[in-house]
């Protein structure tokens, strides 16, 4: 069943932040999709990119979003989920997949060390080229983009109640 919200986006866009206050406004589950490859490696994600190489991250990432089972969950994901098309289609199948888009400056003031983040960084990529090479991809898997530039985490989260047709059952959200 189609019951689930996906987010996607870049890193520090607020997939995780966004995602926990819609799941708790909407009575759904949350699952953040990069908690669950750290639990199933035991290692951070930068560990795990550092350890074994961006290609062999992707495999776990693919495996793992493409194994996960929810009904009624916002799933937040990681950012380079979308170079996974076997977990991509898996989580299209599940939810509907909105894209959480912000400008690449916002971004950079809200990364700090990307390394430590578990950003999926070819050597010498930098931000705003893995931005530009992302953007493609978020827009082809998204079935609903929500801007949220200049918006609170409360008003975000709002716009994607709104875009889904949710019934609003909680007065959480400010207006």
């Amino acid at each position: 069943m189609k019951n689930n919200i996906i987010l996607i986006g870049m890193p520090g866009a607020g997939k995780s932040t966004i995602g926990i206050v819609l799941a708790k406004v909407l009575g759904y589950d949350f699952t953040d999709s990069d908690l669950l490859i750290q639990k199933a490696e035991g290692q951070l994600l930068w560990q795990i990119i550092e350890s074994r190489g961006i290609d062999e991250f992707r495999e776990i990432e693919n495996r793992v979003n493409a194994g996960i089972e929810a009904s009624r969950t916002v799933i937040a994901t990681g950012g380079s989920v979308i170079y996974c098309q076997e977990a991509m289609e898996h989580l299209s199948s599940i939810g509907t997949v909105v894209y959480l888009k912000i400008n690449c400056e916002e971004l950079r003031n809200r990364l700090g060390d990307l390394t430590r983040r578990g950003v999926t960084l070819a050597p010498g990529q930098t931000l705003e080229a893995l931005y530009a090479e992302r953007i493609p991809l978020y827009e082809k898997y998204a079935d609903v983009t929500v801007d949220i530039m200049e918006t609170s985490v409360a008003q975000a989260a709002e716009r994607i109640r709104r875009l889904l047709c949710i019934p609003n059952g909680s007065s959480d959200f400010q207006q």
